[in-house]
């Protein structure tokens, strides 16, 4: 089967074409943009990516079009498609379809973690040998790509609430059926596609709907917007962690220790640091114990699990200078961020960051901008000029420990002059940020 893939370059979408890659269906794409790591991924497994959205991309006609929910109407691929009547599919209907049926499915939901979680869960799981397929948002270190059929009776997913696509509104992970599903935590997010949190609250009411009565759901227990959609309604046995009902881990000198209503069950050695991985990991454990993994084997994994392309990924060091690369994008994951990498050792934190994010240029997220960065020693924001609020007036709480630069090679400039060496310079993007990673290590290995 011939399969085209429009956006095909986005995180889902990338994983969706190694897949069907992997089935042995012959896969095409397109897409206006791409960046690593899923423009490496892609190129690596030789699939074929064509730039921009052009009608003959579709001559002859593929077998299937599998449309990423980037793709709007007026666009000149989708309305090839709709004018010559091809058949097209969204890419979860496509993965519900083609490789989730009949398996085991253990689906991360929430505002934030679902790449790391989900990434340590299939680990887990691989390391106690039940070879799971998976799909993940990202790459994690410990496979070397996003996803993969996988041979064993699960398949983990980063369960996702934005929309499917433009014929179906409805958020992804409805489309996954899982029968282990975690509920990492719920904030306002997507300010293009939800009016308000309430109707997000909605959508992973929807999600729990699905979700069989002998299956399990997961749950942050310090979240204080999760209740509200449990009060929904909910038909599934529950467990906790963060919470004394259920999973609890405290820090220690060399990772953590971990508990189950009290009673203690091992510790682990974790490379992962900050508050927030280590809620992952019990997430993570709790879900795999479900699958069928012992404690003692769950907390062995978490030992080996290498982490995930852009996810406090260390890219380089110059002169003493230490540069990393972090998808944060929204202020909570942006403050857990500077605070994971705080508690990684000394040294002053510049971060630098790009308000890429459709919540973020929309001005969603100004108001509490300001605070994430507080604990950074010096913040440099590139004003972009598709913001729609005031850059000076939101960070203005944060004084003369902010710098914000309309251009990015004045940003660049910026932090060149100021890094010495022991810092840690922090970009955070959900996006390739003009590739201002190489451009940072390059400037300052010649100053």
């Amino acid at each position: 089967m011939h399969v085209h893939i429009l956006g095909i370059c986005g995180t889902f979408m990338a994983g969706i074409a190694a897949l069907a890659r992997e089935a042995g269906h012959r896969v095409t794409g397109s897409d206006a943009n791409g960046w690593p790591p899923m423009s490496t991924q892609l190129e690596a497994l030789g699939i074929a990516v064509m730039p921009g959205y052009k009608p003959e991309h579709l001559q002859p006609a593929p077998d299937i079009v599998v449309v990423g929910n980037v793709i709007t109407r007026g666009n000149a691929a989708i309305e090839y498609v709709l004018n010559e009547g091809l058949p097209y599919v969204s890419g979860p209907e496509w993965l519900a379809e083609h490789v989730l049926q009949g398996r085991h499915v253990l689906a991360v939901a929430g505002t934030h973690g679902k790449t790391t979680t989900t990434s340590l869960l299939a680990w887990l799981l691989e390391d106690a040998g039940m070879q799971p397929g998976f799909l993940v948002g990202g790459v994690p270190v410990n496979f070397g790509v996003s996803a993969r059929l996988g041979t064993g009776r699960h398949f983990v997913i980063e369960a996702d609430e934005y929309d499917t696509a433009f014929f179906d509104k409805r958020s992804k992970f409805v489309h996954y059926r899982p029968r282990t599903a975690i509920l990492n935590n719920l904030e306002y997010d997507h300010a293009d596609i939800f009016p308000d949190l309430a109707a997000i609250e909605r959508q992973f009411h929807h999600l729990i709907r699905t979700v069989p009565g002998n299956g399990q759901i997961i749950v942050n227990g310090q979240d204080t917007n999760l209740p509200r959609v449990l009060e929904m309604g909910c038909w599934s046995e529950l467990a906790w962690f963060d919470d004394a009902r259920g999973w609890t881990a405290t820090r220690n000198e060399t990772g953590m220790k971990v508990s189950l209503r009290g009673q203690p069950q091992g510790s682990a050695v974790t490379p992962m640091a900050g508050a927030h991985n280590r809620s992952n990991a019990l997430a993570a454990i709790a879900a795999a114990v479900h699958a069928g993994v012992a404690v003692e084997t769950a907390l062995r994994g978490i030992e080996t699990f290498r982490g995930i392309k852009r996810r406090l990924e260390l890219r380089g060091t110059v002169r003493g200078i230490e540069v990393f690369d972090d998808f944060a994008h929204h202020p909570t994951a942006i403050a857990v961020t500077v605070a994971a990498l705080r508690e990684r050792g000394a040294g002053r934190i510049l971060a630098v960051l790009e308000p890429r994010s459709n919540t973020m240029r929309l001005g969603g997220h100004a108001g509490e901008l300001a605070a994430s960065l507080r604990d950074a020693d010096m913040s440099f924001v590139l004003a972009r000029p598709d913001l729609q609020w005031d850059a000076q007036g939101a960070l203005a709480a944060l004084g003369d420990r902010v710098s914000i630069h309309p251009a990015l090679e004045g940003l660049i400039d910026a932090v060149t002059q100021m890094a010495q060496h022991g810092d840690r310079v922090l970009v955070m993007s959900n996006g390739d940020f003009g590739g201002v990673h190489s451009k940072l290590l390059e400037r300052l290995a010649t100053v």
